[in-house]
């Protein structure tokens, strides 16, 4: 091969490689915009889920008599008229 075919081939492959990575975003900078939209994708899914069943629960909440008692038990400790309550305290620490 002469050297003017090997220049033209050098120029060729040159501007093969910069259409597929040159400029502001290659392909590889795309592939990977791609795979971070598809997670943001997934977490905002996840975030939904989360947000309706704390909704769900703050409902139960507001309307729910068996979640009000349960919750009233559970986080202060409250009893009803006639029952005992009895507390174990943690063991001392030497």
């Amino acid at each position: 091969m002469r050297p003017a075919r090997w220049a033209a081939l050098v120029v060729v492959l040159a501007a093969l490689v910069f259409a597929v990575e040159g400029g502001e975003y290659g392909t590889w900078d795309w592939l990977g915009l791609r795979r971070r939209e598809r997670e943001e994708i997934e977490r905002i899914a996840q975030l939904h889920q989360t947000v309706d069943s704390l909704g769900r629960a703050a409902q139960a909440l507001e309307q729910d008599p068996r979640t009000q008692e349960r919750a009233a038990r559970e986080l202060f400790g409250m009893i009803r008229k006639g029952e005992f309550l009895y507390r174990i305290p943690p063991p001392a620490e030497p």
